[in-house]
């Protein structure tokens, strides 16, 4: 059982912050989505901020960096899996971090659905699900209206950061990013994370496998209607996907904590 004070680990990387005596936790679990519409981030938080979403977030490992670290913007941060959103909403709450909201949904829906129109400051996607079997190809979370709709949820010159470890959904991200945001690759790990800003960056780099890192600055030139349009004129993403990352996808199924 963690104490205060404690300082946990994984994969030899320290989680970021460390545990609070219990009267200092927060909660910040929502428990239950409202039906589809935008959320007000400002009732949800009791205060109006800059407000960072985090699309796939896994266990957390970046909301929480980013949430000691800023601690005057709004996190708020989304997966699929229930499982590893508890250890999130777990580590969170221990945290103190009342900045902090983990929901249970997938990007997608999240994005198109719960995201009002220029209501965020930034949008996180750290190594989005590549679906290496051809049959599965249309899961592929990053296409073009997926980027429509985060160009719709982000305030102007609002940022969005993506990363992955398959350089053949890159090579897709470089054609298509650039016509929604003004696109430029961050060769060098994150600074204010040189181990990994993600459990599966942490997996992949001791694994050998390159990690192509990128961020992108809203393009204010371009219209809700206008981005619209172009998502229809753009290519899905259906490269063909083979290389030692499959292992890792594989392995990573599993993926608990």
């Amino acid at each position: 059982m963690p104490s205060p004070g404690d300082i946990e680990m994984e994969f030899g990387v320290t989680i970021p912050g460390q545990i609070l005596p219990e009267s200092e936790w927060a909660r910040t679990a929502i428990k239950r989505l409202p039906p589809p519409g935008p959320l007000d981030w400002a009732a949800i938080f009791g205060r109006s901020a800059p407000t960072i979403l985090e699309l796939g977030c896994g266990n957390g490992r970046f909301t929480l960096l980013s949430a000691l670290a800023r601690p005057e913007a709004n996190h708020i941060a989304s997966d699929i899996l229930p499982v590893v959103i508890r250890y999130a909403t777990r580590r969170a709450n221990q945290r103190g971090l009342h900045n902090v909201r983990f929901a249970v949904r997938d990007a997608q829906t999240f994005m198109s659905s719960y995201v009002g129109e220029a209501s965020l400051a930034e949008v996180h996607l750290y190594h989005p699900q590549p679906y290496h079997n051809p049959r599965q190809a249309h899961l592929r979370l990053v296409t073009p209206r997926f980027l429509a709709d985060v160009h719709r949820g982000l305030q102007p010159g609002g940022l969005f950061v993506i990363q992955t470890d398959n350089p053949d959904y890159w090579a897709y991200f470089e054609k298509v990013i650039p016509v929604f945001f003004d696109f430029k690759e961050q060769v060098d790990p994150w600074p204010d994370a040189p181990a990994g800003r993600s459990r599966r960056e942490i997996l992949a780099r001791g694994r050998g496998l390159r990690i192509f890192r990128g961020t992108g600055l809203r393009r204010d030139d371009i219209t809700r209607d206008t981005a619209l349009a172009l998502a229809e004129t753009l290519p899905a993403p259906r490269f063909k996907s083979r290389g030692p990352w499959c292992d890792l996808d594989a392995w990573e199924e599993g993926r608990p904590s």
